[in-house]
């Protein structure tokens, strides 16, 4: 009996769902026991990364200001390389988790926006590449 158009569809998208089902499910390889965060290796926990800050543009500004006083608006967008949109967004979550402070003013006509990392930013930018360190040092370990 010949299969319509339809049904051979249908049967396709069955195949492809299941496979992306088989393929998703994630196992943990022989690096130590699992943890409620994530898998833990060398008593470094994967999971506790600072999500706020693994953004590679976020990880951006923070190191840019870790290093610089104060940026200004086009000097991080030039520096990341990024639009101002994507840049204003990520600045902005930054600012809400107070790690950085933005200040806006007038220079003559044109308008300002200065950045500087917060000690609220620099700890937690701190802790951070404490927690990658401790991950590389644990992969080259093991």
């Amino acid at each position: 009996m010949a299969r319509s158009e339809s049904d051979r569809r249908h049967a396709s998208v069955r195949r492809e769902r299941v496979r992306v089902e088989r393929t998703t499910q994630a196992r943990p390889q022989d690096s130590g026991p699992a943890t409620r965060a994530g898998f833990a290796r060398g008593g470094v926990e994967v999971g506790e990364l600072d999500r706020l800050i693994h953004e590679r543009i976020r990880l951006g500004i923070l190191s840019a200001l870790a290093v610089n006083n104060q940026l200004s608006f086009h000097d991080l967008k030039e520096l990341l390389k990024t639009t101002d949109g994507n840049l204003s967004v990520h600045a902005r979550k930054l600012e809400e988790a107070g790690y950085l402070s933005c200040a806006k003013f007038f220079e003559g006509r044109v308008p300002r926006t200065e950045y500087r990392l917060t000690a609220a930013g620099r700890g937690a930018l701190e802790r951070y590449l404490n927690h990658m360190e401790a991950l590389i040092r644990a992969t080259r370990e093991g």
